[in-house]
């Protein structure tokens, strides 16, 4: 196993950080790792916006829904879906942008971000800094869009959390590998796999909670699921000029 494969396989995610800057130097690879993914027709429908200011943070914290290990660290990278540039292009080319009239930009442009996403995240644990997703940035999107000051067709998807770990995390077990990786066909016995996976998350639960709490798995995803926790999306996103055809 070499040291990459050994740094993938050794995520966690980081909720509690030290006031330590991360530098230029570390910042600039990790936006480059982003750069480096591979994106749909080299269109590269993805923007980063770094926000360091305390009080913007804050403020982004509040609409995240009051996530403070987005105060605390020194870096918040928000990713967007950036089909702005494909504007520009078209407007310079004398042509219509017409993929923003349907879903596909959606789904362009947010596959775009998690393939930058997990490259930047690669870099960042590979400098040994901490990091954690928050996909709460769609919470008030509109809200969002205005502070950031992003023009039309550009959507924040999700935020990445970027600083020194003031305390370790343990690693949440994953799925059993045969439940999300198949060969030829679907593995069908997925209720099997997920209730020997409920047990294994019980016990972690227990664990990291020192008993307060043995939730596992399905009962997690049943009651986040049971309603759509970031109602804003679908009309905020079509007012960014993404359609749903």
């Amino acid at each position: 196993m070499n040291e990459t494969i050994k740094i993938l396989l050794d995520h966690r995610s980081i909720r509690n950080y030290k006031e330590d800057m991360i530098s230029d130097e570390e910042l600039d690879y990790i936006v480059r790792a982003a750069q480096a993914a591979p994106s749909s027709i080299n269109g590269q429908q993805v923007s980063i916006i770094a926000v360091k200011d305390k009080e913007r943070k804050a403020k982004i914290s509040e609409l995240a829904g009051g996530q403070k290990w987005i105060e605390e660290a020194p870096v918040f990278l928000i990713f967007a879906a950036d089909f702005y540039r494909a504007k520009l292009a078209a407007e310079k080319n004398g042509v219509d942008l017409v993929i923003t009239e349907n879903i596909e930009s959606t789904m362009v442009g947010c596959v775009d971000v998690g393939l930058a996403m997990g490259s930047a995240i690669a870099a960042a644990e590979s400098l040994g800094l901490g990091i954690v997703p928050i996909g709460g940035v769609r919470r008030e999107p509109e809200e969002l869009i205005k502070l950031l000051e992003l023009p039309k067709y550009v959507y924040p998807v999700c935020g990445l959390v970027v600083g020194h770990p003031k305390d370790e995390s343990a690693p949440k077990p994953r799925l059993p590998k045969e439940a999300v990786y198949h060969e030829e066909k679907y593995n069908s016995n997925q209720k099997e796999m997920i209730d020997r996976y409920d047990d294994e998350i019980s016990e972690y639960m227990r664990e990291r909670t020192k008993g307060e709490s043995d939730r596992n798995w399905s009962k997690g995803i049943a009651s986040t699921y049971k309603f759509v926790y970031y109602p804003k999306v679908s009309a905020s996103i079509r007012k960014q000029g993404y359609e749903s055809k």
